[in-house]
């Protein structure tokens, strides 16, 4: 009876062509054009991503070069500009020379650029209508710096984020919080924004009395304490003052106190003058405590 299909090889068969293949491998492991080939390719790409790295830093260099010359130069500008235009040129260098360097090193491997660009153009194109939100996010970025909105450093607020801008990127702004949290919000999300570091704040404090002190005397207090909180207080512009009583009900009235302070000091502010007007009070009730004591000695000794 005659098999249908292709009898099975015989040992004999197996061996040649074990021997065969082992052969054309020995060759191809020992073809020293080819590895010649490989080696100068090899060659070639270590030296196109070392000369990438350089010039990245070369750039990098000149850039903090002239905006540290733009910056000591007469023309009155904004510090915090710098370093966000500086933080957005890096980052543009970046991607543009690692792309070029990808490019090179498919050139390298026989990829033609010519059909892989033309495609990429066509998948740009297309990714471009389908991707709106994030062509919106690369306008609103170049125009919070452009307009100067706000740059690194700054403590702003927008919606419910409140933070201090550590990076303003091409796409993305990132912010961190008082208490450590990390917000990296789309530049296009940015609806509205409030800077806090643009002027001077305003710390204001009410301080509440109670009824059996005298008025004047609370003034006269808590006016020597001001006085005394703002030579201790770098971030205070001016001495603060009691503008007067601000609230009253029948057990205590309210001093409200203000005082020009640094951009983003009006928490730390506020909390030196509460500080400094409690150690005060306790002060004076200390003294007036130990006047009675004495008071009532002299009484008992006589």
């Amino acid at each position: 009876m005659q098999n249908s299909g292709s009898e099975t090889d015989t040992p004999q068969e197996v061996i040649k062509e074990a021997l065969k293949f082992k052969d054309i491998a020995w060759n191809w492991l020992t073809d020293s054009h080819m590895w010649m080939v490989v080696l100068l390719a090899a060659v070639r790409i270590i030296i196109i991503f070392m000369l990438t790295r350089l010039i990245i830093k070369v750039v990098y260099k000149v850039i903090d070069q002239t905006l540290s010359h733009q910056e000591k130069s007469k023309l009155r500008m904004n510090p915090r500009r710098f370093v966000t235009v500086g933080g957005l040129l890096k980052n543009i260098t970046s991607v543009a020379c690692n792309f070029i360097m990808v490019l090179i090193v498919l050139a390298e491997f026989n990829f033609e650029l010519a059909p892989l660009l033309a495609g990429a153009g066509v998948l740009g194109l297309a990714i471009g209508f389908g991707a709106q939100s994030l062509v919106k996010d690369v306008i609103t970025g170049f125009f919070i710096i452009l307009e100067d909105q706000f740059a690194v450093g700054d403590v702003i607020q927008t919606g419910t984020f409140k933070g201090t801008v550590e990076m303003i990127g091409i796409r993305t702004t990132r912010i961190v919080s008082h208490t450590g949290e990390v917000y990296i919000l789309p530049n296009g999300g940015i609806a509205s924004v409030t800077n806090f570091s643009l002027s001077n704040a305003l710390a204001i404090v009410d301080i509440p009395i109670k009824n059996e002190r005298n008025l004047e005397d609370s003034i006269k207090l808590i006016q020597q304490a001001l006085v005394d909180t703002y030579e201790n207080t770098p971030e205070m512009i001016s001495t603060p003052n009691v503008l007067g009583v601000q609230s009253l009900s029948t057990s205590e009235y309210s001093l409200r106190i203000v005082a020009d302070c640094l951009p983003t000091t009006r928490e730390k502010v506020e909390r030196q003058i509460q500080i400094g007007v409690k150690r005060a009070i306790e002060e004076e009730e200390a003294l007036e405590l130990q006047a009675t004591k004495g008071e009532e000695g002299t009484a008992d000794g006589a």
